[in-house]
């Protein structure tokens, strides 16, 4: 456990004396998102270590710097989690990367984003003041939305030094269910299984077959196996981590990957057969050099938003085109956060 608070703060001033922009890392896992990084490196990754954890009151609190394997160890040794299942990428992930990058695995559409698990966080400021936000309880939102805020900043709003989340019990029984079929029914089928009181914690498709992950108690578990009457996955856990952290061979292209956010029974025909399909229907994965202005159509027709994700041109613009009223809110935000401008500019938009 180390806490470089007061260096990084240092660090900072001097930064906004001189007029020179900083680029926040911490483990590097995300260093490929977002738009070219310029600037000073601000380097989290030894500003470590669990603050408090308090199993019986499912409350955590971790310096941003702490890699993600050491919370889940912890946490595994009371049989917890962290329910949104952040993804690694690399072993060094830590948690304040996965706030900053906005990330969360294939629970996210029942079990919440790593946003809706937030509950306080500490943050230097673009003036180096050492702020706290929110606290270590859901019903103290003295500044919640402030901490939320941080979700997808990609750091361009102030340095997070601490976070502290809700966690929660790991499920008794999980079970995975498998079916074949093509992609615009098994968008339906996963629609359709979602509307339903079951177990269900995870829905996607890939290569022509449905996965569904079930998980909770034994009864209800087992009772919707029954009823369900699909195929029951082996090695259903490896399929999981591996979708959860992109290691299936579906991310290993060399083309640009494209991450589609959109309503999740949208049908985007001319993607959707070599797609990966996840959130059951509401997000949407694709490997392929295009056009942003083509795939941002087919994101708005979709009802949602596209970006480049990995690969392809980062000295553009890689996050779907914000219109001008909200360019102008997120602006006037960075400017109160950070008035010199100096932490990560251009990292998520170029005008930003």
């Amino acid at each position: 456990m180390t806490d470089l608070s007061k260096q990084l703060q240092e660090q900072v001033l001097m930064a906004r004396q001189a007029k020179q922009p900083l680029n926040i890392v911490g483990g590097g896992s995300k260093s490929f998102m977002g738009r070219e990084a310029i600037g000073d490196t601000l380097n989290l990754s030894g500003h470590t270590g669990i603050v408090s954890y308090q199993p019986v009151e499912l409350v955590l609190t971790a310096r941003a710097g702490t890699p993600l394997t050491e919370i889940e160890a912890a946490l595994a040794e009371n049989n917890q989690m962290l329910a949104f299942e952040p993804p690694s990428f690399l072993d060094s992930a830590t948690i304040g990367g996965t706030l900053a990058c906005n990330q969360s695995g294939p629970a996210r559409p029942w079990s919440g984003s790593v946003r809706d698990h937030v509950l306080g966080i500490r943050l230097i400021n673009g003036i180096g003041e050492h702020l706290k936000f929110g606290g270590q309880v859901m019903k103290n939102v003295a500044g919640y939305d402030v901490s939320r805020l941080q979700a997808g900043a990609m750091g361009s709003l102030g340095v997070i030094t601490e976070i502290s989340l809700k966690v929660l019990p790991k499920p008794a029984a999980t079970r995975t269910l498998v079916w074949d079929m093509e992609a615009k029914e098994a968008i339906h089928f996963m629609n359709t299984l979602a509307t339903q009181p079951k177990p269900l914690s995870a829905a996607c498709w890939l290569e022509g077959r449905v996965y569904a992950r079930l998980s909770g108690a034994h009864s209800a578990v087992d009772a919707t196996v029954q009823e369900w009457q699909g195929n029951d996955l082996a090695d259903a856990e490896l399929f999981w981590e591996n979708l959860r952290h992109q290691q299936l061979a579906f991310f290993s292209k060399e083309a640009p990957l494209w991450r589609f956010s959109v309503n999740s029974a949208a049908d985007i025909s001319s993607l959707d057969s070599q797609s990966l399909i996840d959130w059951g229907g509401a997000q949407r994965w694709y490997s392929g050099s295009e056009e942003k202005a083509r795939m941002e159509a087919l994101a708005t027709e979709a009802g949602g938003q596209v970006s480049l994700f990995a690969g392809g041109d980062r000295s553009s613009e890689v996050m779907h085109n914000a219109p001008v009223a909200l360019q102008t809110i997120q602006k006037r935000i960075k400017e109160s956060f950070d008035p010199d401008g100096i932490f990560n500019p251009g990292r998520l938009y170029s005008w930003m």
